[in-house]
Order: C-alpha cells, then structure tokens, then sequence
C-alpha cells in the first residue's frame, strides 16, 4: 500500500474516531455517563456496532478514551494559564492555574463531572489515564519547586513551610517521596489538602451546592484560591 493510500486511511480512522468522540460527548451531557452505549452511539452516527467496535472494543474503552481527552484539555488549559503568568509572583501564578482550572470546568461541565463527579458503575479507570490526570497538579507542583528554589532570593517571595503535626509527618513523607521528592514533606502534604479544596470549590459551584450561600462566585473563589496559596506556603513577595 502506498503512503499515500495510508495517509488518507489513517486520516479517515482519525475523522470517525473523532466522530464517535463527539457523539458520545453528546450522550453524556443527556444522558449521563453510566448510561453510554456504543450501540446508540453507533445508531446516532448510522454506523452498524461491529464496525463501531472496531474503533472501541467496549464501552470501557471509549469512556477512558473520553477521560484522557478531559484531562488532557484541563491540561493544556492551566498549563497555558501558568505559561501566561511565567513573570508573575508564585501567588499570582498559583491563582492564574486555579481560576483556568475553574472557566474549563464551567465550560465543560460535563467533561468534568466525568472526570471529578460521581464514578462510573462498573467502570475502573485504568493506568493510562494517570498520565493524563496528573498534568494540573504537577503545574502546581512546579510553582511550589520554583517558589522552593528562590526562597534565599532578595524578593522575598518563595516557599515557607507550613505546621505539620508530628502524627502526620510519616503519611508526609510517604506522599513528598511519591509526588515530590525536593520539596519539604509540609509542603507536599498541604498541597495535596489545597488540590482537593481547589476542586471541591469548583465541584460546589458546578454542581449547585453554592446556590443560595455565594453569589459573586468569581471574587469569592479567587479569594479562596489565595488562601489555599498561603496555605501551601507560596509568599508572593515583591513585584
């Protein structure tokens, strides 16, 4: 077979496979996550199942398809917000991710609620979506290393360490061995704290819970957002 034979084989794999993606994109926000089907996928797009199948085995396999585009687009999303604010503070830097975190979610409410919402019955995600899942915390992981290396500068800003109570000291050290081996384990154990306020925010706001309580949302969760900063122990020093 010629390359050029190939390259629009390949191309055409590339449109279905898209098409499949974007149907199923559709079912979620309809109909929910648990209830995805490759055969009504297959029937929206007037393809027969065996030739769906072909693109994805099973269900399972295209959920997780649509997982690792999820955390790939929340990604590239706060990876673009932190490039932006490079010449920022490590505060402002750390509000910068934060908030993109936020405008995706709410662009993508479905997509997240895959991704951070209630688990697929019958599905467990496998390895290859941790790759992907881990793009936004390691984004926070730099700005706390980058804050850690110029904390002896004359800028004042940095990474100071926070408590940490003897008992938790070991599950401490476990996590900073795993996750960040150059920063202080005081430090790795209040970021892992600051990632599950950041997204229980963002999860309130999506899914309702705030109706009622907050109503200028955005002020309310920048200001939180700098909160969870100091309390990871960026100092923002002088700009």
């Amino acid at each position: 077979m010629s390359s050029t034979a190939q390259g629009a084989r390949a191309r055409a794999r590339m449109e279905v496979t898209a098409a499949i993606k974007d149907e199923a994109r559709r079912q979620l926000a309809a109909e929910g996550a648990a209830k995805l089907s490759l055969r009504a996928v297959a029937r929206e797009l007037g393809m027969v199942s065996s030739a769906l199948y072909r693109y994805f085995p099973s269900r399972d396999d295209l959920l997780t398809a649509l997982i690792i585009d999820a955390y790939d687009s929340l990604g590239e999303r706060a990876e673009a917000a932190h490039d932006k604010a490079a010449d920022a503070g490590p505060v402002r830097r750390w509000t910068a991710v934060a908030e993109a975190v936020r405008d995706w979610a709410l662009r993508h409410p479905h997509e997240y609620a895959l991704i951070y919402g209630s688990p697929v019955p019958g599905y467990t995600a496998p390895d290859t979506t941790v790759p992907s899942a881990a793009r936004v915390g390691l984004v926070f992981i730099g700005i706390l290393r980058d804050a850690h290396r110029g904390s002896d500068s004359d800028s004042g800003s940095g990474l100071s360490e926070p408590p940490l109570p003897a008992e938790l000291r070991p599950e401490a050290e476990r996590m900073a061995a795993d996750l960040a081996p150059d920063l202080p384990p005081a430090n790795v154990a209040a970021l892992v704290a600051a990632w599950a306020e950041l997204f229980g925010l963002v999860g309130f706001e999506l899914f309702g819970q705030f109706n009622r309580v907050v109503e200028d949302r955005e002020t309310f969760f920048r200001h939180a957002v700098a909160r969870l900063a100091h309390g990871v122990g960026l100092l923002e020093g002088r700009q």
